[in-house]
């Protein structure tokens, strides 16, 4: 059901370098930086932090999905259900080669997203 999960934090330095203590123990280690934005996981990048300092707060959420057909499928029954649209279905391959995704903000103000990891370029 999860994919992974991304909570922001006040201070990105502190939260990293507590997060890097404490996972490693559990066998996760910081798989992605992009500064403002950290990745962890044992394989994948399955828990996020980001920086909450200059940006709203948010959580993320994201749920695996079997295909782009039901990632599409997902993205248009938020839309419908009156979510905020964050990024229509798409290719995402500055993440990686197959990720395709959409993002939407659900009532709470999250975001949340239906991600599939094995779309070719030609069945986006």
């Amino acid at each position: 059901m999860l994919d992974h999960v991304g909570i922001t934090v006040a201070d990105i330095q502190r939260s990293a370098a507590f997060y890097d203590q404490v996972l490693a123990v559990l066998g996760h280690r910081r798989l992605m930086d992009y500064g403002e934005a950290i990745g962890y996981g044992a394989d994948a990048p399955d828990f996020w932090i980001s920086s909450g300092a200059t940006a709203r707060r948010e959580d993320h959420i994201a749920f695996v999905a079997p295909d782009a057909e039901a990632v599409r499928a997902f993205h248009a029954a938020a839309l419908a259900a009156g979510a905020e649209e964050l990024h229509a279905p798409r290719l995402w391959p500055e993440y990686h080669e197959g990720y395709y995704g959409a993002f939407v903000r659900d009532p709470d103000g999250n975001n949340v997203e239906a991600v599939c990891h094995t779309v070719a370029s030609d069945q986006a």
